[in-house]
This record gives C-alpha cells, sequence and structure tokens, in this order.
C-alpha cells in the first residue's frame, strides 16, 4: 500500500487499485427517516468461543495455510508465496466494514513527533529526551464503530435573566450580589447525527490515567469517515492492528451520550435571552433509527514507558493517520519544573522591587 496516495499495489505486477467507498456501497439516504437499529455485518455481537485460527486455501497452488486472526489478517503461502489475505466476515471482531487507509507516511508521522516533543524537551525528564527514538512510531489500525442516528430530545430546566447587580460591605467584606427573575425553560429538538466514531476496544473505552495515557487517541479526532473504504486486509499490509471487542450494547451508552451532548448544542441558541444561564435538570432522549458500521481508523504511535520512584506510567503521543492532527504527553522533569518557577518568581520580584525602588 502507499499511504500518500491510499492505493492498493500489486506485489508482483505494480498495478495500483483502491476498494469502492463504503458511502457508495451502502444506502445512505435521508437519516431523518432512519428508523431501527441497522448494523453491518462487521459490526455483528461478536460470538463467543469463535476461533481466531482459521485455514485457508491458497488459489495459487491449493495448499492450505493456517492463519492467526488474534495476530494477522494475511499470510504467504509457504509453497508458492501467494499471498493470502481474510476478507470474509469472522464473528471474533477482527474483521470490520471498512477501513480508512493512512495517507500520512512514516517519515511525515516521524517529522511531527519529533516537533511535538522538540517543543516539551526543555522541562522533559531527561531520560525521556535520551531514549526518545521517533523512529519507533508504529502505525496501527484502531477498531471504531462509526454510528448514523435518528433523534429526538426534551430538555427542561431553569433559566436566569439578570435583574440588578450591586455590591454590599466593605473592605474584606465586599461581595457582589446578583438580582435575577427565574424561569422555567423546556425544549423540544429533532436531529439526526451522521458518522460519530465510538471506541470499539474496551481497552481504549475504559481509560485509566494513572497507568497511560492512551486517552490522547481521542484528541485526535476526527477522522474523515466518508473517505472509508470497503475493508480489503491488503490494507493492513506493513500496520498492526488491534481487534474490537465491544459490541453495539457496549457501546450504545456513549451514543447516548454524545447525542445529548449534540441536542443541548442544538437548543444553545434559542436560551441566549438568559444572560445567568440555564441550568438543565431534566432530559430525555428518544433515538427513532441508528446504523452501525465496524470501521478500522488510522493512527500513528508513539509509546515510552517511564518508571521513577516506583510510580511507572506509559506516556503516548498519537498522530491522526489522515490529518496529522498531533497529541500526547511526555514524561516532566519535576526539578527543572521548580526551577523555573523560582527563576520566574525571582524576575518578577526584582521587577517589583525595581518599580517601589523607583517610586520612592
Amino acid at each position: 500500500m502507499r499511504p500518500s496516495v491510499g492505493m492498493l499495489v500489486c506485489l508482483f505486477c505494480r498495478h495500483e487499485w483502491a476498494e469502492a467507498r463504503l458511502d457508495e456501497t451502502i444506502a445512505n439516504g435521508d437519516l431523518s427517516t432512519l428508523t431501527g437499529t441497522t448494523i453491518a455485518s462487521g459490526a455483528a455481537n461478536i460470538a463467543a468461543g469463535v476461533d481466531s485460527v482459521i485455514t485457508l486455501k491458497c488459489g495459487g497452488c491449493g495448499a492450505e495455510v493456517v492463519v492467526n486472526t488474534a495476530e494477522q489478517m494475511g499470510a504467504r503461502c509457504h509453497w508458492c508465496r501467494h499471498v493470502l489475505t481474510i476478507n470474509e466476515q469472522i464473528p471474533n471482531g477482527a474483521v470490520p466494514d471498512a477501513v480508512l487507509p493512512f495517507q500520512i507516511t512514516h517519515d511525515a508521522a516521524m517529522t511531527t513527533i519529533r516537533e511535538f516533543a522538540g517543543k516539551r524537551r526543555l522541562f522533559a525528564d531527561r531520560a525521556f529526551v535520551r531514549d526518545f527514538t521517533p523512529q519507533n512510531v508504529v502505525g496501527v489500525y484502531m477498531p471504531y464503530m462509526v454510528v448514523d442516528a435518528n433523534a429526538s430530545a426534551d430538555v427542561a430546566g431553569f433559566g436566569e435573566v439578570q435583574t440588578r447587580r450591586y455590591t454590599r460591605g466593605t473592605g474584606d467584606n465586599k461581595k457582589t450580589v446578583y438580582d435575577a427573575d427565574v424561569f422555567e425553560v423546556q425544549r423540544h429538538v429533532d436531529f439526526t447525527a451522521d458518522d460519530l466514531t465510538l471506541e470499539a476496544s474496551s481497552a481504549r473505552a475504559q481509560m485509566n490515567s494513572a497507568i497511560n495515557t492512551n486517552n490522547v487517541i481521542n484528541t485526535i479526532l476526527p477522522f474523515d469517515t466518508e473517505n472509508a473504504v470497503r475493508w480489503n486486509a491488503s490494507y493492513l499490509t506493513g500496520f498492526t492492528s488491534e481487534k474490537r471487542d465491544q459490541d453495539v450494547a457496549h457501546t450504545t451508552p456513549e451514543l447516548e451520550h454524545q447525542l445529548l451532548s449534540i441536542a443541548r448544542a442544538q437548543v444553545e441558541s434559542s436560551i441566549s435571552g438568559y444572560d445567568r444561564g440555564v441550568r438543565w435538570e431534566r432530559e430525555r432522549l428518544q433515538v427513532h433509527g441508528t446504523r452501525w458500521v465496524a470501521m478500522y481508523l488510522p493512527v500513528w504511535l508513539y509509546s515510552y514507558y517511564h518508571e521513577k520512584n516506583g510510580t511507572s506510567m506509559v506516556h503516548y503521543i498519537a498522530v491522526n493517520g489522515r490529518t496529522g492532527e498531533v497529541m500526547g504527553s511526555v514524561p516532566v522533569s519535576t526539578p527543572r519544573l521548580v526551577a523555573a518557577a523560582l527563576t520566574v518568581g525571582t524576575v518578577i520580584e526584582g521587577i517589583v522591587i525595581a518599580i517601589l525602588g523607583a517610586m520612592g
């Protein structure tokens, strides 16, 4: 595969091609008419006990080749060297409906990560600075559920309009007091959501900031999922992938959370007259229809294991494999931070003394 153009390349004749875009192969239609729950085959529930090891029959010589889908989605025939890939759906979460190919190259990702870490070099832990090796960045396809939804929501609460502002007390006891009229506020909104992305890996969905910083992956969203193509295991050549282990039922609460956030944003323009704000106390979401597609999204990932004073942490720097958006964390040197704070404090103190001296 050539990431710069998102094309597959035949290893023998060098012919280049790309799979059809997913949007061209499914009937998107008007989302406002979407009803019920539609689940694509790659997003179907993971079947318990499904064996990850399958046998492929070589189309070149007829030999049988065993592939462990937990580790790879393709193999080379040991007799004729023909490349075999797994493109049929397997109910173990390893095969999605679509894939969004890498567009950012390895060299570009290295440069981006080097610049990101370089800007934080001053306060970074010295061991990190010494061991930093951007060449170790890895391209990985992360599993997501991409969801279209048709929903409506009702929100109710109280809004306040300020009528007077004044102060009471003197000196240190002075305080500002606000008078406001309070109104009951109710809003109803019908809306649709296109291509919401939800974590389909429990390791990513259950983030523990005490031991790692993998939550940075969500900060490099969004992806241009409208350009995703039909699944072809050849897109994984040269990259790693993480298998989906979350079903529709597991990710539905997060979907509802995102839909409620959209509903609040939708009504925001209609409550601008309440200058003291609105406090929503009751919310009701009704989902009329959803469409679920399992998709692999591309991420360049750099990881660094840091251990100090008996505490360990895995730091990540992630680059969006399509847009180049970058975010991450680096271990910080506490002594350097303290020294910088003391230096800044000393400089400010000196400036204040100089000003007071000039005034005297």
